[in-house]
């Protein structure tokens, strides 16, 4: 049998002696490979050969309840609904009306003398029957706290709901044999009522603090489900009807309205529009999109109206495989949560032995067993075993909604954990620091060939490659209208170019290293030249010897060189893999500012240059194609960036939704902080067990310090709630820094000083983020404009040139795209 991967709903569980337990449970069934249970989100993921039969049976012999997870609603309902938070409200409100009863019984009148009905108030056998029975009603109220606990015990799984069963019942039948004893007129003791429902009932005060801030941590999944659409316009016979999302199939043409959202993965086949993806991507500018352009559910409408085909429906679209995602990692178990899951499958066992030891020390050193049951009590109910099991998941929750809303996807709680502790960053060039759309800048010819047919043999080279410098080659053939020649025995060999035969003739196209013994010694000194200026030469021959050169540059993105600063500042050292010559790879290296350039590498070699890398330190590989993919596999972390195909994104632990590389450092900041929090969330749970158990004990009651059970119980109360809160400060984590570094900053003055080399235009008309994207497109497209920075709030463009541009020009940019320049300055 085949291995899968399944997910359950488990029910029952209360603590991380309960989720240790069921994964043990599941664990050692035969054909398990895995087994990750999340107390967070009440489930289970199986991989393995196991039936579904077998796994939850397993479940129910270890005394919890387990049912296959429903497909329709994994990335909806499921991942967090809240089934416990109102049955939690009703259960504290009951508790706490009958507590102030009987406190009132048990403090007010036989303390403190209050007024008590039919003159009962002299009557102390009375008053503990009365105490008795109200006590009885709030441990029933809260009878799930019993019948869980004693059940752990049967299957040998002690867990939190033992202790808190024992600490309340012993409280409670020790009160019962002090009562027969008044009654009886043999002896006169405290009554311990109170004590039993006050224990239940402050566990359940923080069992429903614990559940509302537990629901906090899934804000943001909530945030992505609220998203998707609801229905959809549908175009039939020539009509639009409104239907629900569900009744969306492949195939379908929908139209969207301005304003409107586009209910399912599309593509356009009609109309132009800008479109917010900020819901998806976290990029708040409207990217442009006309036909033939795709669409993703959940994103925004903000200008024309379109018509699109339907593409992806259902748990196929974006916005549900991004659902997926932030599920998946939240359910999933990070690494440093072993640490926790070791303890907590011994922790209650090792309480109740404390407990009992206590009792018989305190027993043998001539204490009252009053006393002495106090204490041990008091160890029962103080232990918390919730916060241990809650340190890690809550965290992993937030963090991995948080990124998510920035367009920051994390497949597995051990991916945030392991990206933190990256010490290399390696970056393909192509396509991931540069914008991977190459464009000719030199053509020159060999050996009298005229350019118009040279040309026409690149053409019938290139038409068919799939390489980004080939396309550029056809591009720039088509552009010029060069007619193309009849290919045969088309055969492309990656890292080393393509062949084929024209009229017979075979022809090669190539890199430096691939036609080295081709090129001819006048040509050197070319190829040098271009290579230093950051572009990189093809060469085309045939079997009579070189035909010609092309030369082709691609650009680095503009954010790339602060992206790889950020790296930096965090201490990471960012090198770049290409398959480039030497040359133009360590000039794009200078201009993007890496550390180590590695240049020559062939697609099959990008992993053994990673296996090496990783003998230094912890490596993340970030890159977005095909022959990515075996190194983002092998990289301690794989980045894919959003424009990477789905394989890249398939290899990768990590996708970026955005093009933007300052993702990259983003991630890596957000995975520290989210591990830092686990830390400190642990820290704590250890902390408050080891300093309060032994205060519980009394081993510091000569000192003066002691601790009641009901002072026990609001403690532990406390400690899940705190551990809850805690993960919800990762929310305010800055994920980006503004502020660019030190030496950007000296050169961004350095310019600014030189008035030569910036203008300021004031601009009429600009009234959203789209109207900045169309400014600062238009401007940044005319040549000798370095960048421009553009407000639509203040209504001005700052624009940085890099050589002389003239006023008018400039103008005639912003006015084309029907803006009013007022002045530039």
């Amino acid at each position: 049998m085949s291995e899968n991967k399944t997910r359950y709903d488990v029910t029952g569980m209360s603590c991380a002696a309960c989720q240790a337990h069921v994964e043990k449970a599941v664990s050692s069934l035969e054909g398990v490979s895995s087994c990750e249970v999340s107390l967070l989100t009440n489930s289970m993921q199986v991989t393995g050969s196991v039936s579904s039969e077998e796994v939850i049976k397993a479940v129910e012999n270890a005394g919890y309840g387990a049912s296959v997870a429903d497909p329709s609603k994994r990335s909806s309902e499921r991942p967090v609904q809240d089934r416990e938070t109102a049955a939690l409200k009703k259960r504290m409100l009951s508790s706490l009306i009958f507590l102030a009863v009987l406190m009132y019984f048990s403090m007010g009148v036989m303390m403190f003398g209050w007024p008590a009905p039919f003159g009962i108030g002299d009557n102390h056998v009375v008053l503990g029957i009365i105490e008795m029975v109200i006590a009885a009603v709030v441990m029933v109220i809260n009878g799930k706290f019993f019948t869980r606990g004693f059940k752990a015990v049967l299957h040998l799984a002690p867990n939190m709901d033992t202790l808190v069963a024992m600490g309340s019942g012993v409280s409670f039948v020790y009160s019962i044999a002090v009562l027969f004893a008044m009654a009886s007129g043999k002896a006169h003791g405290g009554l311990y009522f109170e004590s039993a429902a006050m224990i239940v009932t402050l566990i359940t005060i923080g069992k429903l603090l614990e559940s509302i801030s537990k629901g906090r941590t899934t804000d943001a999944l909530k945030g992505l489900m609220k998203l998707a659409p609801k229905t959809a316009v549908i175009l039939r016979d020539g009509k639009e009807v409104t239907v629900g999302i569900d009744e969306v199939k492949v195939g379908d043409v929908f139209a969207v309205r301005p304003g409107g959202s586009v209910p399912v993965d599309g593509i356009i086949i009609e109309g132009s529009t800008a479109i917010d993806e900020s819901a998806l991507t976290g990029e708040s500018v409207p990217v442009d999109k006309n036909a033939g352009d795709r669409v993703s559910a959940a994103t925004i409408n903000r200008t024309g109206f379109i018509k699109c085909r339907a593409e992806k429906v259902g748990e196929d679209t974006t916005l549900a495989q991004i659902i997926k995602l932030v599920s998946d990692a939240s359910a999933s178990k990070a690494p440093i949560a072993r640490i926790a899951d070791k303890v907590s499958g011994v922790f209650v066992t090792g309480v109740m032995i404390i407990a009992l030891a206590v009792f018989v020390i305190w027993m043998m050193t001539g204490a009252a067993i009053e006393s002495a049951l106090t204490h041990a009590i008091a160890v029962l109910v103080v232990s918390c075993p919730c916060a241990l099991g809650l340190a890690t998941p809550v965290a992993i929750m937030v963090g991995s909604g948080v990124s998510a809303r920035n367009g920051i996807l994390f497949k597995t709680a051990a991916s945030i954990e392991c990206a933190g502790k990256t010490t290399i960053a390696v970056f393909d060039k192509t396509g991931t620091l540069t914008k991977g759309v190459p464009e000719v800048t030199d053509v020159i010819t060999a050996n009298g060939i005229s350019e118009d047919e040279f040309l026409k043999i690149v053409f019938a080279l290139e038409s068919g490659s799939e390489h980004p410098l080939g396309k550029a080659c056809s591009d720039y053939c088509r552009s010029r209208s060069t007619g193309i020649l009849q290919i045969e025995d088309f055969k492309a060999v990656p890292g080393r170019g393509v062949t084929g035969k024209i009229n017979g003739m075979t022809y090669t196209a190539g890199s430096y290293s691939a036609m080295g013994d081709k090129i001819t010694k006048d040509f050197e000194g070319t190829v040098i030249r271009l290579e230093e200026e950051g572009k990189t030469p093809m060469f085309f021959v045939s079997e009579n010897g070189l035909l010609g050169m092309i030369a082709a540059a691609d650009a680095i993105r503009p954010d790339t060189p602060q992206a790889v600063q950020e790296l930096k500042d965090l201490g990471i050292r960012v090198v770049m893999l290409t398959g480039d010559n030497e040359r133009t790879a360590k000039a794009i290296g200078r201009a993007a500012g890496v550390d180590e350039v590695i240049a020559g590498v062939m697609p099959d070699g990008k992993e053994e240059v990673i296996r090496k890398l990783q003998e230094q330190g912890k490596v993340m590989m970030v890159g977005d194609g095909i022959n990515d993919a075996p190194a983002l596999t092998r990289a301690d972390t794989g980045v894919s960036v959003g424009s990477g195909t789905d394989i890249a994104i398939d290899a990768a632990d990590i996708v970026l939704m955005k093009t933007s590389l300052r993702d990259v450092a983003a991630a890596i900041r957000l995975s520290r902080k989210t591990i830092r929090n686990i830390h400190e969330n642990l820290f704590w749970a250890f902390l408050y067990n080891v300093l309060l158990i032994p205060v519980a004990a009394g081993a510091y009651s000569a000192l003066g310090l002691s601790m009641s059970p009901v002072f026990g119980a609001a403690a532990m109360s406390i400690s899940s709630f705190t551990v809850c809160m805690n993960a919800l400060r990762l929310n305010l984590v800055k994920l980006y820094i503004n502020k660019p570094s030190e030496e950007a900053n000296e050169k961004k003055t350095t310019i600014r000083e030189d008035k030569g080399m910036t203008k300021t235009m004031k601009i009429e008309g600009m009234m959203c983020g789209h109207c900045e994207a169309s400014v600062k497109k238009a401007l940044e497209a005319i040549e000798g404009v370095q960048s421009a920075e553009v407000s639509h709030t203040e209504g001005t463009a700052v624009v940085t040139l890099s050589g002389a541009v003239e006023d008018g020009v400039l103008k005639k940019a912003v006015e084309d795209k029907d803006y009013k320049v007022i002045s530039i300055s």
